[in-house]
């Protein structure tokens, strides 16, 4: 049996194929209970997000080839559609990629946190239909373990990489209790929705969502319990806002200098701060003037990325260690287990021989055979039976030249292999 990782991602397939090939839901429980009982698939796991579907499988030997066609089939995918998309791995490099995959290595963004509980769910649904059992789980397990030595121990996650994230954390900076901030956000694209999630996540005193389309802005807005309003109603929203982060694709700015100032006089010159994610710029440059609004471009935000991607890169090869430790020690445990059995099958057979002797013994003393010719007897006897199959293969090893299966058992036997006299 071996680890086998089949998958796609964002690196290897646009989003076009990554979606036909996906799991969803309604249809990841019926796959789950198909894919492990597919000819020589003893274990399976599912893992299906917008950015990757990976298939992890324990397969017998030759049997490989069955996760890629059962894959194909349940989604009605040709062969050649996935023709250079596809990646697979296999024992000790699937080891290594399922952990640089719960470390965030693999991720979109770098370090990001998200996939782990992504992969947590998918074990824990694959533990329910049964396709976890003692080698896939406890692959897993030390995955999910080194993702953790890796958030404990580098740092990777500790500086944001996204403007989004850098935004809300320079807001973090400025106002002293997130709680009584009161929050603009103007536009409904990846990026506001992003700011959203951190700062629904900071539980900010209030968030409204300005966008052109009211239907767009309240699919993300209601996630938040936020309030929606149309861009013309900005201005009135403006007067009892703290915080304002903007993106849109509109190719003129919607908040210029004298409709803040306007702004600031009925604050009565409360601060402002304005974050413009847009490119072309939302906010006119010329607000950065004003004394109490206190703009940032997002080239101003871009150098602070910049610096966190250095850091976060230089955490990366740091995790990069970590994992190469675990997936050894792993592979050495999974390497050892078919020695194991053959570890407790010797030992048993040992115990029956000591057993037998024993008993043995204990009836010759009943007879009333003298005790120290019963124990020399006893002794001899057992040294024999134990003694038997190395000697025999000593003797074998010896007589048929073979100097690399003698020096291995005289190694096993604690004994030296050189001859003690010269022929």
């Amino acid at each position: 049996m071996s680890f086998f990782v089949l998958g796609l991602n964002h690196k290897t397939a646009p989003l076009s194929l990554r979606e036909r090939v996906a799991f969803g839901p309604e249809n990841i429980h019926l796959a789950l209970d198909e894919l492990r009982q597919q000819p020589g698939i003893q274990e399976a796991c599912i893992l299906s997000t917008c950015n990757r579907t990976e298939l992890y499988c324990v397969v017998t030997e030759g049997h490989e080839g069955r996760v890629r066609d059962w894959w194909q089939r349940h989604r009605h995918v040709r062969g050649d559609e996935l023709s250079g998309c596809l990646y697979q791995h296999q024992d000790d490099e699937a080891v290594r990629h399922l952990m640089r995959v719960a470390c965030g290595l693999d991720s979109l963004v770098l370090g990001e946190p998200q996939i782990l509980g992504q992969l947590k769910q998918a074990v824990d649904l694959a533990r329910q239909h049964g396709g976890l059992k003692a080698l896939l789980g406890r692959l897993f397990e030390r995955s999910f373990s080194v993702a953790k030595r890796v958030r404990t121990q580098t740092g990777i996650g500790a500086h944001g990489v996204s403007v989004a994230f850098v935004a809300v954390s320079l807001a973090r900076q400025i106002f002293a209790n997130m709680s009584q901030t009161k929050v603009l956000l103007i536009g409904a694209g990846e990026t506001i929705e992003l700011a959203g999630r951190h700062l629904h996540a900071l539980q900010v005193g209030r968030m409204t969502v300005a966008n052109r389309t009211l239907q767009r802005a309240q699919a993300i807005a209601g996630e938040w319990g936020a309030e929606v309003i149309t861009l013309d109603e900005i201005p009135e929203c403006l007067v009892d806002t703290d915080m304002v982060i903007t993106s849109t694709a509109s190719p003129l700015p919607l908040l210029g200098k004298g409709l803040l100032e306007r702004v600031l006089r009925l604050r009565r010159h409360k601060p402002m701060l304005l974050i413009d994610l847009a490119v072309p710029r939302d906010i006119e440059p010329e607000v950065g003037e004003l004394s109490d609004a206190y703009l940032y471009s997002v080239d101003d935000l871009q150098d602070i990325v910049a610096e966190n991607q250095s850091a976060r890169q230089q955490a990366a090869r740091q995790a990069e260690l970590l994992i190469g430790e675990e997936r050894q020690r792993f592979m050495s445990w999974y390497r050892a287990l078919p020695t194991q059995e053959q570890i407790r099958r010797y030992r048993d057979q040992a115990a029956s021989w000591q057993q037998d002797e024993l008993q043995r013994a204990l009836q010759l003393l009943q007879q009333g055979q003298a005790p120290d010719a019963v124990l020399n007897e006893l002794a001899h006897r057992l040294t024999n039976k134990l003694l038997h199959a190395p000697t025999e293969a000593l003797r074998q090893a010896g007589e048929s030249g073979d100097r690399e299966t003698l020096a291995i058992l005289s190694q096993a036997l604690g004994i030296d292999s050189r001859p003690s006299v010269e022929p």
